[in-house]
């Protein structure tokens, strides 16, 4: 009776979560102008998606303002985690407490803080991407951080070791040991910057310029406006962005279990 109970739970809070995405996936393969009303199925919300202009500057506009947060969060995240790593016990934890705290802020606090420092102290111009990106990245820094110290903590530390014993620089160590033991983590830290950098809204809407849009921004907008089409497409948007939330979590999730794998057979 328990396990049917605990199964029975746990498939309510599926639904719960991932109907509703559904639905709008549903919704984006038909002529639909409203949730509600099926006509008929059609791909015209794709269709326009893809072939206006406006939306497709929108979103290759993200994708890149994404990937150079995520590569400049991934450094800089991963450069601090080992620093922590290495670090004496006060340093160490220091360093910790420090990255808590944006974790728990809120991104509206966040955003407000670099507009001004910014702007107000040192006279960026609004205009451009600065403010936006430091944003940004410090958004996703503390959660690349918390993605890698667990891989620091897992790996073998006499591979390091034996790495200095045999000439190695500790750069080189570094390098050559210790990056491709964590390599996981930086990943998955990665990922986590760029869907952060995705979803983020708050931020981008006090440090972007005023001529760009990210896709959380534009939506909002757009669901304020009148243009039926252009809200539809973004219905083909959200199915997209999921369908390759899911291919990226279940090809890290394989990634992982065949990087375990490896390292269990070379310990037996």
């Amino acid at each position: 009776m328990n396990k049917v109970i605990q199964r029975t739970w746990i498939w309510i809070v599926l639904l719960f979560l991932y109907a509703p995405i559904l639905i709008l996936a549903f919704y984006s393969f038909t002529s639909a102008t409203m949730i509600g009303t099926v006509r008929e199925f059609s791909l015209a919300n794709y269709v326009t998606l893809f072939t206006t202009p406006e939306l497709v500057n929108m979103i290759l506009g993200t994708l890149l303002l994404a990937l150079g947060v995520a590569v400049l969060s991934t450094v800089l995240g991963t450069m601090g985690a080992i620093g922590s790593f290495y670090s004496g016990k006060k340093v160490r934890g220091a360093i910790e407490l420090s990255n808590q705290i944006p974790v728990v802020n809120a991104d509206v606090v966040t955003g407000f803080s670099v507009c001004i420092l910014m702007i107000a102290i040192f006279h960026v111009r609004k205009d451009t991407y600065v403010p936006l990106v430091i944003g940004q990245t410090a958004l996703c820094v503390p959660f690349v951080y918390l993605s890698v110290i667990p891989r620091l903590k897992k790996m073998d530390h006499q591979l390091y070791e034996a790495a200095l014993d045999l000439g190695c620089t500790p750069a080189k160590a570094l390098w050559m040991v210790t990056v491709p033991q964590i390599l996981p983590g930086i990943g998955s830290g990665f990922m986590t910057a760029i869907t952060l950098s995705l979803d983020d809204y708050f931020i981008a809407t006090y440090t972007k310029p005023a001529t760009f849009d990210t896709i959380s921004t534009y939506v909002v907008n757009a669901t304020r406006g009148s243009q039926t089409t252009i809200k539809t497409a973004l219905w083909a948007l959200s199915t997209i962005i999921f369908i390759v939330v899911v291919l990226g979590v279940v090809g890290a999730n394989r990634i992982g279990k065949g990087e375990e794998g490896k390292h269990e057979k070379k310990k037996g």
